[in-house]
C-alpha cells in the first residue's frame, strides 16, 4: 500500500477532485494539462481510489453531488477504482465516461468525443511508464514527480496492484528533466512518488537503485533545495540511499514506512516481506546516522485473525521505532484479495483499535511537536501563515508576507492546538 488517504482536493476547471495517494495527485495534473490542451474547460475528472471501500464509497457520492451542481458538464471517472470495477461507475447516470489508469494519462484519450463509455485496458499489460513534464501544481507549495508505477507484491489485504498493474519505473533522464523544469517554475520542494517506490529500476537498463537515482538526481540539480521521498519499504533500502540519509541535507529527515502492522504473525497473514524487528532496526539505523529523523507509517487496525495480543504488539511498536506521524486505517476486506476470505474481526472491534491506534499516534505526536519547541526549522510556506518543516511537522509564522512555495527559517517557539508556532528569523 501506498501513502493513500481517503481525502479530496478538488481544483478550478478543468475541475478535479483527488481522492488518494500522491501519485494520484500528479496525475491529476497530468490530465489537467491534456484536457486543457483539448479544450475541455467544462469536463470533471474524479480520480478514484481503491484502497478501501470508504474511498470508494467517499467517490461514488461526490459524483452525484458533482452532477447536482454542474449538470451540464462532461464527468469523467479514473484512477484505481475505476481501473477496477470500471462497469460498476460506468452504470451510474451521473457518470459520461470512464478511464483506466493508463488512458488517462494519454493526450489521445482528452481530445476525442467520448464515443465509448468505457476506455479501460488490460493495466497487467502494461510494460513501461513515462515521464510526464508538468510545468507547474495548482498547489504552489510542493510538486510531486512519478519515478515509479504498479506493484509486483501481493499483500494479502491489497487490490491496489490490479489498479496499477506490474512495478515499472521511469527512466532517470525523464526525472531529472521533470524536476530541472519543476525547479526552473520556482518549486523548492518535490516530492518522489510511487506505488512501491523502493523498487524502483530493476526493469531500466542497468537496474539502478533507488539510491542511485536520488543520488544521481539531486547531482544533476545542484539548485533543488529539497527532496522529500513519499513512503518507502524498510526492507528494500539499498546502500545508495542509506549514505544520502546520513550525507544529504537535501533529503529531508521524514520518512513515511508502509509498516501496516507489529506484530509477526500478522504481517506474515498479510504476506508483508518485512518482521517486526526489521522494522525496529531500521528505524534505529536511520535515527543514529540522521538524528533529526521523524517517522510516519501505515496501519490497518484489525487484520483479520488479528487478536487483542497481536494488537498490542503495534501499539507497542509505535514507541519501539519512535514513530511520529501515524495513518490509520481499520482493515476493510476488498472483494478478490486473499484476506477478504479469512476469518474477519469484527467490524465495531476493528474501529475501536483504530480509534485507539490513533490515540497512540496523537500522544507521540505530542511529544515530538513538545520537542520541537527552540529548535530552529526552514519552513516551506503553503498557505497564508502555514507551512512545514524538514520534518514535515505544521507551522503558524503569525505573518502572510510570504507567498506559497517560500522557504522562511525560523525558530520554533511553542505548540497550540497540534500545530507549531513558528516566528520567522
Amino acid at each position: 500500500m501506498s501513502d493513500s488517504t481517503d481525502d479530496t482536493m478538488t481544483q478550478a476547471g478543468p475541475e478535479i477532485v483527488t481522492f488518494g495517494c500522491r501519485l494520484n495527485t500528479y496525475e491529476s495534473e497530468v490530465m489537467r494539462n491534456h484536457a486543457r490542451s483539448a479544450g475541455l474547460d467544462d469536463v470533471v475528472i474524479v480520480n478514484t481510489c481503491a484502497v478501501t471501500s470508504e474511498a470508494e464509497r467517499q467517490a461514488r457520492q461526490t459524483i452525484r453531488k458533482l452532477r447536482r451542481e454542474r449538470p451540464d458538464a462532461r464527468i469523467v471517472v479514473t484512477g484505481c477504482a475505476a481501473q477496477i470495477d470500471p462497469q460498476r461507475f460506468a452504470a451510474m447516470p451521473e457518470v459520461d465516461q470512464v478511464l483506466g489508469n493508463q488512458e488517462k494519462l494519454q493526450p489521445e484519450s482528452w481530445g476525442l468525443p467520448p464515443t465509448e463509455k468505457v476506455l479501460v485496458n488490460d493495466i497487467m499489460s502494461v510494460k513501461e511508464t513515462a515521464g510526464h513534464l508538468i510545468g507547474g501544481f495548482e498547489d504552489r507549495a510542493r510538486a510531486f514527480v512519478q519515478v515509479q508505477q504498479g506493484c509486483d507484491h501481493r499483500c494479502t489485504f491489497c487490490i491496489i496492484p490490479y489498479g496499477r498493474g506490474p512495478s515499472r519505473s521511469v527512466p532517470i533522464g525523464g526525472i531529472v528533466e521533470q524536476v530541472q523544469a519543476l525547479v526552473k517554475a520556482g518549486y523548492n520542494e518535490v516530492v518522489l512518488s510511487g506505488v512501491d517506490i523502493t523498487s524502483y529500476g530493476p526493469d531500466l537498463p542497468g537496474a539502478p537503485s533507488l539510491g542511485q537515482m536520488v543520488r544521481r538526481l539531486l547531482a544533476c540539480v545542484p539548485e533543488l533545495p529539497r527532496l522529500r521521498l513519499s513512503s518507502i519499504d524498510c526492507i528494500e533500502m539499498d546502500e545508495d540511499l542509506w549514505r544520502l540519509i546520513e550525507n544529504e541535507p537535501r533529503l529531508m529527515p521524514h520518512l513515511h514506512l508502509s509498516l501496516q502492522a507489529g506484530d509477526d504473525m500478522v504481517l506474515k497473514r498479510m504476506k508483508r516481506r518485512h518482521g517486526r524487528a526489521d522494522a525496529i532496526a531500521f528505524c534505529e539505523r536511520v535515527r543514529r546516522i540522521r538524528p533529526d529523523v521523524v517517522f510516519g507509517a501505515d496501519f490497518i487496525a484489525g487484520f483479520p485473525t488479528e487478536t487483542e495480543e497481536m494488537f498490542q504488539n503495534t501499539l507497542r511498536l509505535v514507541e519501539e521505532c519512535g514513530l511520529t506521524w501515524l495513518h490509520v486505517f481499520p482493515y476493510s476486506p476488498r472483494p478478490g484479495t486473499p484476506a477478504a476470505r479469512m476469518p474477519q474481526v469484527d467490524g465495531a472491534v476493528r474501529k475501536e483499535r483504530a480509534a485507539r491506534l490513533r490515540a497512540v499516534g496523537a500522544e507521540a505526536e505530542a511529544r515530538t511537536l513538545a520537542g520541537m519547541v527552540g529548535r530552529s526549522a526552514t519552513v516551506l510556506v503553503e498557505k497564508d501563515d502555514l507551512g512545514r518543516t524538514e520534518q514535515f511537522a505544521a507551522v503558524r509564522l503569525g505573518t502572510t508576507a510570504f507567498p506559497a512555495g517560500s522557504l522562511v527559517p525560523a525558530t520554533i517557539t511553542g505548540v497550540t492546538d497540534g500545530v507549531l508556532v513558528g516566528s520567522p528569523r
